[in-house]
């Protein structure tokens, strides 16, 4: 819920909570980060509380506190489940086996006969319980204790294929750890994506990001395909962290530049735009200049990297053929526009013309 939220999304998160401190404490930080709660208070019931020991920047031990909620009939959460239901674009049922979901089915068929699409995240091994939703996001070792071992990618496949086939599913996104993460559709080829993890911390909550950049992505008019290649980056991203994490609008932003953007080179308007609003979130100083460059020599080389001496990128906006017959006359330029960009383009000082 935070991660939607960091990201600009409105989410309501239902939910159930023991009448308790840390239901309080809980409630309380949610609020805080603009999560509009939505809780059921359950007396006798204690909060489920997770406490980490963490040594060092590693995590040694997790204790978990809890009883879980296995005899809860729901009725009161179901209704306000279905109070909420023409609000949300996008539903994300997280079942962790602790009972608050022990009639999923029934919020899946809900929320199809409202339009919205449903996004899960599977820990029960009967997949049938699922049947009908849009997307499930089980981890390689859920899916494994389904349908068996998956070798390989073709094995992944085709095991997929039949649970999407067997319980009428929209789609199922497999993360796979070092592996990145395997997207199937019916009647499509998959779609496997690498990871983009470059230092792995901490995995705690990378599952949980994935699926909230999903959500907020399907949400925001992306395809499916988009929204799970911006959730794979996002996980990349939170991987990087110690503990429970989130990713903001700018590190996803930074980190799109990086992987869909070119780094250096030519790059159009729009793509600069961004590039430098990145820089910029990133702390970066940029050094702007521009010119003629019709033919360029060793001046203008060493002013060039004079100028990319003063930040940490520079940026050089060159003439149209237009200003510079304007500028020098009718017999210039020498080298037409497109020829002058590529050798600007080429130097190791300048990063984006």
């Amino acid at each position: 819920a935070i991660n939607i939220a960091s990201l600009g999304g409105q989410v309501r998160l239902i939910g159930l909570i023991g009448d308790d401190e840390p239901g309080r404490t809980l409630e309380n930080l949610l609020t805080k980060h603009n999560v509009t709660c939505k809780f059921e208070h359950l007396q006798g019931f204690p909060t489920i509380t997770k406490l980490r020991i963490i040594s060092r920047q590693q995590q040694l031990l997790r204790m978990d506190f809890e009883n879980g909620f296995p005899e809860f009939a729901g009725e009161r959460l179901l209704k306000i489940y279905k109070q909420h239901l023409n609000w949300a674009n996008v539903i994300i049922l997280s079942d962790y086996l602790k009972g608050t979901l022990n009639n999923v089915k029934n919020l899946i068929e809900l929320a199809q006969q409202s339009g919205s699409i449903v996004l899960v995240d599977p820990k029960q091994q009967n997949f049938t319980t699922y049947q009908g939703a849009n997307l499930i996001t089980p981890n390689l070792v859920e899916l494994e204790a389904v349908v068996g071992k998956c070798p390989d990618d073709s094995t992944l496949f085709h095991q997929g294929m039949r649970l999407i086939e067997e319980h009428q599913l929209g789609a199922l996104l497999v993360t796979r750890g070092e592996k990145g993460m395997s997207l199937l559709q019916p009647n499509k080829k998959p779609t496997h994506l690498p990871t983009h993890a470059r230092e792995v911390y901490d995995v705690t909550g990378a599952g949980d990001t994935v699926i909230s950049v999903l959500a907020i992505g399907l949400a925001s008019g992306l395809s499916l395909i988009q929204a799970t290649q911006l959730s794979n980056i996002a996980a990349g991203i939170v991987v990087g962290k110690l503990g429970t994490a989130t990713v903001s609008l700018e590190e996803l932003e930074h980190a799109v530049c990086e992987q869909w953007t070119p780094n250096k080179g030519l790059v159009t308007e729009s793509a600069l735009l961004s590039l430098a609003k990145a820089a910029k979130n990133q702390g970066e100083t940029l050094v702007f200049t521009n010119g003629c460059f019709d033919i360029l020599h060793a001046g203008h080389v060493a002013y060039l990297q004079d100028a990319s001496r003063l930040g940490d990128r520079l940026i050089v906006a060159i003439n149209t053929d237009k200003t510079v017959r304007d500028l020098k006359g009718p017999e210039r330029p020498i080298n037409p526009l497109k020829q002058r960009s590529a050798v600007l383009a080429a130097l190791a000082c300048v990063d984006w013309v």
